[in-house]
């Protein structure tokens, strides 16, 4: 019986207990370590990422994007001058050898290029046309994107101090005092011209 209370409720059954606070202290510990360790390298990417970008690389990140611009805008221009050969061939005929070509040869030139020229000034004129009618649809489109926007505009709020609306409000008040006065003044000639037309009346009744 001793024995059985030695293992399960007495002195051993203390060191268990210990021995089980010590693991769990130390598993407190060994958490609070972690996250204080995530929280340090949390905050050193942090600062590494804020000073990534110095002075130095900010200027050589301009230039580097400046030189590419001007690259790009270099290989456009190079592309818009190719396409413009590229029609240009396709539009120019070449001109035959007039000095070897008899009479029937070059009226047949001549008319050659009358009907060239015709169909061109054709082409011309439809292309200005399409273009027109763009620029018509395009500015109807304004029109009703603008008209559009005005329905739906927030109107601008004047920001209006607070001694300035009790000044306009006392003006108001002033002006109101002012306008009841001479409306008064207008009632009171009314009435005594009323009463000087009434006496008037009254002797020439007499008469």
């Amino acid at each position: 019986e001793e024995e059985a209370n030695i293992r399960w409720g007495g002195p051993m059954g203390d060191e268990e207990e210990d021995d089980d606070t010590k693991k769990a202290a130390a598993e407190r510990e060994r958490k609070k370590a972690e996250v204080r360790r995530r929280l340090e390298e949390a905050g050193r990417a942090k600062k590494a990422k804020k000073g990534f970008l110095t002075p130095e690389r900010k200027k050589k990140l301009r230039k580097l994007l400046m030189m590419k611009a001007a690259e790009d805008l270099k290989q456009q221009q190079m592309l818009k001058e190719q396409e413009r050969q590229r029609v240009l061939q396709e539009r120019i005929i070449p001109l035959p050898d007039l000095d070897t070509a008899d009479d029937d040869e070059l009226e047949q030139i001549a008319k050659d290029m009358a009907a060239r020229l015709m169909q061109l000034e054709s082409e011309h004129y439809d292309i200005n046309y399409t273009v027109r009618q763009k620029d018509f649809e395009i500015n109807e489109l304004t029109i009703a994107v603008n008209d559009l926007r005005g329905k739906f505009v927030k109107p601008t709020l004047k920001k209006v101090s607070k001694t300035d609306s009790k000044f306009d409000k006392l003006k108001k008040k002033d002006q109101q005092k002012v306008d009841f006065r001479t409306n008064l003044k207008n009632i009171d000639t009314k009435k005594f011209a009323l009463e000087e037309e009434k006496e008037k009346g009254k002797a020439e009744w007499k008469k």
